[in-house]
């Protein structure tokens, strides 16, 4: 008998759950069946298999992550939003690894609520670095620098590749002034042209 209440929504988050937990490759029907108490085939009233499950939970880790950016850039501008972002992308980075690679997996073309997601996320990364009063042609480039430094910091940090004795955090905050540093001089050399 088919478990009262389960719909694709609890399917996935209990599927990303696993991933969170013990990463992409511990995902299985077989397991997800069992945590949620069901036969493996009755899955499939909920989701068309393993591909779309994955892209399911790929979607959903998007989502927490540009909801996290979300609530990190409100009510900041400038260098503030630009460190409020950054820490809480690392920090979604380092405590969901898993979910975190799968955000960086490149977006399925054929799944309009994924596209959507990801769009969330640079117009996320765009409000966090406005402020420095970049030219639209330009803010693009922009977000993309910003993120392939938080992507490379967190990545490296998550795969525990900071291994000399100084602070990390430290390291973060110099990163973040980089970061700073560039996009103000950016957004001066703009204003001069």
């Amino acid at each position: 008998m088919p478990r009262q209440g389960l719909d694709t929504e609890i399917v996935t988050e209990a599927a990303a759950r696993i991933v969170d937990a013990d990463g992409l490759a511990a995902l299985t029907l077989a397991r997800l069946a069992a945590e949620l108490g069901v036969a493996a085939p009755s899955l499939y009233k909920h989701i068309a298999g393993l591909d779309d499950l994955i892209l399911r939970v790929t979607t959903l880790s998007i989502r927490r992550l540009t909801d996290d950016l979300t609530a990190a850039v409100l009510g900041r501008s400038g260098r503030q939003a630009l460190l409020s972002v950054a820490q809480a992308y690392r920090r979604f980075a380092v405590k969901h690894a898993s979910l975190y690679a799968l955000t960086q997996s490149g977006i399925d073309p054929k799944s309009t609520v994924q596209k959507a997601e990801a769009a969330r996320a640079v117009e996320i990364l765009g409000a966090a670095i406005r402020s420095y009063n970049l030219p639209d042609n330009r803010l693009i480039h922009a977000i993309r620098v910003v993120r392939a430094g938080l992507h490379g910091f967190a990545d490296i940090e998550a795969r525990g590749g900071f291994q000399m004795p100084l602070s990390v955090d430290e390291s973060f905050l110099v990163l973040i002034e980089a970061l700073d540093a560039s996009l103000t001089s950016l957004g001066k050399r703009t204003k001069k042209n």
